[in-house]
C-alpha cells in the first residue's frame, strides 16, 4: 500500500459519501454517511453540544482514502453508554485534565459496529497510530473507541490499546419459520408468559403498525418525535437529537428505518425507532404518551422479533441495558471498547481495573446464561427476571 498520508475532517460532509461508504459498506447503518450527516448537520453531535467532529482520513500516496476514523472532540461523557466518569473524576482529582478525551464513536449510538472503516485493512493500524499522535500532539488526555465490532478489538489490542468488554441483550434466529416457532422453542412457562403480555399490550383495542420507507408520512415521524422526548425527558433531562435530525434520516435513510408504532382510535400513543441492517434489526428509540401495560415489550421486542424473522434477519440488536430482555428471548452478548491513556501512571491504574470488571462481566453473563427462557439451547434454560423497563430501548 505504500506510505499513508493522515489527515483530519471537521465535519462529516467534507468526506464525500462515496468514499466514506466505499470504507464503510452497507451492513450497518449506524455507520452510514447520512446517518452521520444527520446527527452533525441537526446540530446533534456538533462543538456546541460537545461532540466537536474530529474525523481521522488516511489517504494512499494516490490521494484515494484508505481508512476512516470517526472520531470527536468531547467536553464531557454523555451520550456514550460506556461509562467513565469514575476515570475522569481520578483523574482531575489528581490534578489532570481528563478533557477534552478523543471519543471514537457514533454520537449517541450503543451499537456495535466497525470503527475502523477500512477500504484498505492495512490502514487501520495506521489511523490506530494516528489517534495516538493526536492525543500526545494535544496532550489530550486519552482516546476512547466504544462499541467495536468484535473482529476489530485484536486491531485495537495489537496497538497497545486497553479492552473494555461489557453486555448487552440481542435476539438471535435459529431459523425460526415464523414467531409461532420461536415460542415453540421456550420453555412452557415462557411460552405462556409471552403469550399473556402480548394480549395485555393489545387488551385495549390498540393497532400496532409496522411502518418502512414510503409507507412512513410526516405524522409518523412528528409522533415518534414525540414519543423520543417524552422519554429522553424522563431519563436523562434532554433528549440528544434534535427535530432535524429525525427530519434528515426521514429524507435520506428512510428505507433503512422501521417505525413500529401503536395506535388508539387512529391516533398514534407509542411507537419504537429502529434502523434495519443488512442481517440486523437495531432497537434505537422507544416512547409512548399513554401507559398501557406490556406494550413495552410488544412494540420494542416482540414485533422486532416477528419483523427480524419475517425478513430472515439473523438477529435484533435491543440497545443498553435491561435484563428483563432475557425472559423476551434475548441473550446476553459482549460488546467491547479500546481504550488509549496517556499519562503512564493512570494507563496503569486503568488497565488493573479492566482486568479485574472483565473477570466480572464474564462472571455475570456466564450467570445470566443460565437464566434465558429457551428449552434447550447453546445457554441453556431457566426463568429471568418479569421486571419492567419502559425507559429502555435506549
Amino acid at each position: 500500500m505504500g506510505a499513508l498520508k493522515l489527515e483530519v475532517a471537521a465535519s462529516v460532509s467534507a468526506i464525500p459519501a462515496r468514499d466514506w461508504q466505499a470504507c464503510a459498506g452497507d451492513a450497518n447503518p449506524t455507520v452510514h454517511h447520512d446517518f452521520f450527516r444527520a446527527l452533525e448537520e441537526s446540530g446533534s453531535a456538533s462543538a456546541e453540544t460537545g461532540w466537536t467532529p474530529r474525523h481521522l482520513v488516511a489517504r494512499t500516496a494516490g490521494g484515494e482514502i484508505a481508512g476512516i476514523l470517526p472520531a470527536y472532540l468531547k467536553s464531557h461523557s454523555f451520550g456514550e453508554y460506556v461509562f467513565d466518569h469514575s476515570w475522569a473524576d481520578a483523574f482531575e482529582r489528581a490534578g489532570g485534565d481528563y478533557y477534552p478525551k478523543l471519543q471514537i464513536a457514533v454520537p449517541f449510538t450503543p451499537v456495535p459496529g466497525p470503527r475502523l472503516l477500512l477500504a484498505d485493512p492495512q490502514a487501520g493500524p495506521a489511523l490506530l497510530d494516528a489517534a495516538a499522535d493526536a492525543v500526545e500532539a494535544a496532550g489530550l488526555s486519552s482516546a476512547h473507541a466504544t462499541f467495536i465490532a468484535p473482529g476489530q478489538v485484536p486491531v485495537f489490542e495489537a496497538a497497545g490499546w486497553l479492552i473494555r468488554t461489557d453486555q448487552q441483550f440481542h435476539w438471535q434466529n435459529r431459523g425460526y419459520r415464523d414467531f409461532q416457532d420461536f415460542l415453540d422453542q421456550l420453555a412452557s412457562r415462557k411460552r405462556k408468559a409471552i403469550r399473556k403480555e402480548r394480549q395485555t399490550a393489545l387488551a385495549s383495542g390498540l393497532e400496532i403498525r409496522c411502518l418502512t420507507g414510503p409507507e412512513l408520512e410526516e405524522a409518523h415521524w412528528d409522533a415518534m418525535w414525540r414519543f423520543y422526548q417524552h422519554t429522553g425527558a424522563r431519563k436523562w433531562g434532554r433528549p440528544y437529537l434534535t427535530r432535524d435530525a429525525f427530519a434528515r434520516l426521514a429524507g435520506t435513510m428512510a428505507d433503512k428505518v422501521l417505525l413500529v408504532l401503536a395506535f388508539r382510535a387512529g391516533k398514534p400513543v407509542a411507537g419504537a425507532l429502529n434502523l434495519i441492517g443488512q442481517d440486523t434489526l437495531y432497537g434505537r428509540y422507544w416512547g409512548a404518551t399513554e401507559h398501557h401495560g406490556c406494550l413495552h415489550f410488544e412494540v420494542c421486542y416482540y414485533q422486532a422479533i416477528a419483523w427480524a424473522i419475517d425478513r430472515g434477519l439473523a438477529r435484533v440488536e435491543a440497545g443498553a441495558q435491561g435484563e428483563h430482555k432475557l425472559a423476551r428471548g434475548y441473550e446476553p452478548t459482549t460488546t467491547f471498547s479500546a481504550h488509549w491513556i496517556r499519562h503512564p501512571a493512570f494507563r496503569r491504574a486503568v488497565a488493573n481495573f479492566l482486568e479485574q470488571e472483565r473477570r466480572a462481566v464474564a462472571a455475570g453473563m456466564e450467570y445470566l446464561g443460565h437464566f434465558t427462557p429457551f428449552r434447550r439451547g447453546p445457554l441453556g434454560g431457566g426463568s429471568a427476571g418479569e421486571g419492567e423497563d419502559e425507559g429502555d430501548h435506549d
